[in-house]
């Protein structure tokens, strides 16, 4: 699949929030995020099974009271700052709910909320955005997460897309259900390339364009593009998988075919000519475009992208479980879900909001209907199956011991 990004609309959100998105992936292949999360004592234990007992969930649910009031703890600029979404919750429900950006990055978050919860203390919140990240399966592992009662979320089971229902890190959505999801792919300036459209990884090793490919320095992102070339899920990959596409890596670099591994300023590295193809994130190009009028290129390649999820979850020590979940479920309405993607812009969870945008959009005019249009065509607001099909998560690191070998095996790469 290949993806031309060109509207101001569709990438809105994409450019502000991918900030916060691009640091918390970077912070989950960090060298020293195992021996930081070792220090708060929790380890991994293992794989995430499909489903917990029964009795469990009974046991959490049974006895739990509406207190009428949902503390919910989200990402900055990851709703419309009206929230018109809760306050038509509170309308419909009575519920009130305090929204706050209070999640910056995962590491972090997951150090400051840990003492609390392994103490079996209430955090101060009953509704949290987790990332599929490390510290999920440390959020996970240590029971800091409630499961879920899926007789509570009709609307998810009604409306969810099939491909979150059987997400790697959560199958069976047993502690968490989407948020909305991003991609990484690829991004390049056509007047450099003669007319030449790039749809492959493959072409990041092009000779063709010796000394004229960025990477990004980030170890997670580099090795997710190194696997998927060889034909490798990320999500599914062993060490002897990282190994292989280290050594593909490698070869891209001794062949003398990047110029560099970039952090954010592969974006100016593109824009002056430094770079002509490169990994990126869609929001930037688009802010390039828009900044400077540039007509720079975004795409998806055909072998695959990665997709990255933010999920609500419930803390096991939340005081308004119920209304939490709720809350949950009612994003899971179209008219919702449509809602948020109009503000947002990121692949939605929700197919159904497609209808609702389109309906959105038959009621505007001229530019602001062309954009809504644009949104609700688009399949990086909304994939098809066939799409889904090509998109990868992350790598997941089960112990801090799995996260360093990982580390020790794609930063020589970006260092040496």
């Amino acid at each position: 699949m290949s993806a031309n990004i060109s509207d101001p609309s569709l990438l809105r959100g994409l450019t502000q929030r991918r900030l916060g998105r691009r640091d918390a992936l970077r912070l989950s292949g960090l060298a020293g995020l195992g021996a930081a999360l070792a220090a708060c004592g929790v380890q991994g234990k293992g794989k995430p099974s499909a489903s917990v007992a029964p009795d469990a969930v009974a046991k959490f649910w049974t006895g739990k009271a509406s207190t009428k009031h949902v503390d919910f703890a989200g990402w900055p600029l990851y709703m419309d700052p009206k929230k018109p979404e809760l306050k038509k919750f509170t309308a419909e429900t009575g519920i009130s709910v305090n929204y706050q950006e209070v999640i910056q990055e995962m590491a972090p978050w997951f150090a400051k909320v840990q003492p609390q919860l392994a103490a079996g203390q209430s955090i101060g919140y009953d509704l949290m955005v987790i990332t599929n990240s490390y510290q999920f399966t440390q959020f996970r592992e240590s029971g800091f997460l409630a499961p879920l009662d899926h007789s509570k979320l009709p609307n998810f089971t009604k409306n969810a897309a099939p491909a979150y229902t059987k997400e790697a890190f959560d199958p069976g959505n047993v502690y968490s259900v989407p948020w909305a999801s991003g991609m990484t792919g690829i991004a390049y300036d056509p007047a450099k390339l003669g007319g030449r459209k790039i749809t492959k990884l493959a072409d990041l090793w092009d000779p063709a364009f010796k000394g004229k490919v960025g990477m990004f320095s980030d170890t997670q992102e580099l090795a997710n593009f190194g696997l998927m070339a060889l034909g490798i899920d990320p999500a599914k990959s062993t060490q002897d998988d990282w190994k292989k596409a280290a050594d593909h890596l490698k070869k891209q670099k001794s062949d003398g075919i990047v110029r560099n591994y970039y952090d954010q300023s592969y974006v100016d590295a593109l824009g002056k000519g430094e770079v002509w193809i490169t990994q990126a994130w869609s929001g930037d190009i688009f802010q390039k475009n828009v900044s400077e009028g540039r007509n720079l290129q975004f795409v998806l390649p055909e072998e695959g992208a990665t997709i990255w999820t933010d999920n609500m979850t419930i803390p096991i020590t939340a005081k308004s479980p119920l209304d939490a979940i709720a809350l949950m479920d009612f994003f899971y309405k179209p008219e919702i879900a449509g809602s948020l993607a109009e503000y947002i812009n990121y692949v939605t969870p929700v197919p159904g909001a497609q209808a609702v945008i389109k309906a959105d959009a038959a009621k505007l005019s001229g530019d602001e209907k062309k954009s809504m249009e644009e949104i609700a065509n688009s399949n990086l607001v909304f994939p098809t199956d066939a799409d889904y099909a090509k998109l990868h998560y992350y790598v997941s690191f089960e112990t801090a011991e799995e996260n360093q070998n990982f580390q020790k095996t794609f930063e020589p790469i970006v260092l040496g």
